[in-house]
């Protein structure tokens, strides 16, 4: 069995996290140092089952965007279930209720509701309506991101059978099932799949953010790919990317890196899948990240907060790719569900509704000048992150007989026990290539919110110095 975490003054936790070990393995988790019991949310916030308050700066993994248990999502949600209100009187006019009631089943397959085609045209409208998404025609549902890379990558390959080499950036994380933990990581990782090869990603020469407008040599990129070219010609057949690097430490390239990426895959009629299951929906500052920099996929794939919390992914991409599939080669039990349909259409409309861009701007500048003011101590090395987006990485450094990865854990660790005097804290993720801390608050965070919680992890970070 494994040891359970325990930390000081939190009896209910702890009992929380005794039976976690002892009926779950730990593989079912990424390592933190903190395994935070949240008994409850809201917003920008969680509660501990003590009752205390954390900021949360890791969206449930870059999920809640829209923050947590918003009432207008949520009543959206609920409606286009059509799930009767509490205290609605019971369809037998009865005092008794019965043991059903009328509305969308959770779950349809194989067949299709209204919800679903609306769901789908909404979604491809709203691509469609942002610069750069004018190849992305059709819907490939899934219940998750790692499937939903899968699929992308059946439709790619099924193209054409001989063109079976799939290039992929070096350190992205595309998932860990299947085709979709083959192109993640790199070549060195157990597992791999004969058939990808990994190309270079700019990490040295943007490694913080006052290297933002470092000018970009496109050389050394353009000649590996067409080493490449050269070694496999018309096999090469696929390339995938995340727009900045996620799991593999938050980093974010110049848009010419990306566009000399889709440039070669025009010239040589590869397909260009742009993961998006982290930056879509207002991570990088633009509802998508093909907006930030200035791209035109052939497929994009969608998950995490496309659902604001409901499980649901997609691949939305050409028509012609998606019809390479024949019956039944990208079904699943859970794809297009009326639940994942509906919170999708939930999240839809709330940005419709609300401008939660320019809210998530204002609060982007606070996070970053308070982000900024970290490097002052001396195991902070590097702060990079989008330009009036929310996602940033923290990378820390070897200082005072501690590893970059001990100071990194330290944080995480003191961040989430908190402020001595008022037991607040900031709910973060384990680190990143073991060193970068990911911060990623929902974009519904307030100016005054994003003020706090900086200065709180200032002060917290401060005082491990």
């Amino acid at each position: 069995m494994n040891a359970p975490l325990q930390h000081p003054n939190e009896k209910a936790s702890n009992q929380v996290r005794e039976g976690l070990a002892a009926c779950e393995p730990r593989s079912l988790r990424t390592y933190t140092p903190t395994q935070a019991v949240l008994a409850r949310s809201s917003g920008a916030f969680h509660w501990t089952a003590e009752g205390r308050r954390l900021y949360d700066f890791t969206s449930g993994v870059l999920v809640s965007n829209l923050g947590h248990n918003p009432v207008r999502w949520m009543e959206r949600f609920v409606r286009h279930m059509g799930w009767p209100a509490s205290g609605q009187p019971t369809p037998n006019g009865k005092q008794t209720p019965l043991p059903y009631f009328s509305a969308l089943p959770m779950n349809a397959y194989n067949a299709v509701t209204p919800l679903e085609i609306e769901a789908t045209q909404r979604l491809v409208s709203v691509l469609q309506q942002r610069p750069g998404g004018a190849r992305l025609q059709q819907v490939m549902w899934s219940a998750s991101g790692s499937e939903a890379i899968q699929k992308a990558l059946w439709a790619a390959l099924a193209r054409d059978r001989s063109r079976d080499i799939i290039l992929a950036t070096r350190y992205g994380f595309h998932g860990k099932k299947g085709l979709a933990g083959a192109v993640t990581g790199c070549e060195t990782d157990h597992d791999r799949d004969p058939r990808v090869r990994f190309i270079s990603f700019p990490m040295a020469e943007y490694d913080d953010v006052s290297k933002r407008e470092s000018a970009f040599d496109p050389e050394p990129y353009r000649k590996e790919l067409h080493g490449l070219l050269r070694e496999y010609g018309k096999r090469l057949g696929v390339l995938i990317t995340e727009p900045y690097l996620g799991g593999g430490g938050s980093y974010h390239p110049p848009p010419a890196y990306l566009q000399l990426l889709q440039r070669f895959c025009r010239d040589n009629d590869l397909v260009f899948i742009l993961d998006e299951v982290q930056s879509n929906f207002g991570r990088t500052g633009h509802l998508f990240a093909y907006e930030t920099y200035g791209l035109e996929p052939d497929m994009v794939v969608l998950g995490k907060s496309l659902g604001n919390g409901v499980p649901v992914a997609a691949v939305v991409g050409r028509g012609d790719l998606l019809a390479t599939l024949e019956y039944g080669e990208g079904s699943d039990t859970w794809s297009a569900n009326p639940l994942c349909c509906a919170a999708v259409l939930a999240t839809l409309e709330e940005f419709a509704a609300t401008d939660v861009l320019a809210q998530s701007r204002r609060a982007s500048a606070l996070v970053e000048a308070g982000l900024l003011r970290l490097k002052k101590l001396p195991f902070i090395a590097h702060v990079r992150g989008e330009r009036g987006g929310m996602v940033w990485g923290i990378e820390t450094c070897d200082h005072a007989a501690k590893s970059a990865a001990d100071w990194a854990n330290a944080i995480v660790l003191a961040c989430y026990r908190g402020d001595p005097a008022t037991g607040e804290g900031i709910h973060l993720l384990g680190p990143l290539a073991k060193k970068v801390i990911r911060i990623a608050p929902p974009l519904v965070l307030t100016d005054a919110e994003a003020s706090d919680a900086v200065a709180l992890l200032n002060g917290i970070a401060g005082r491990l110095a």
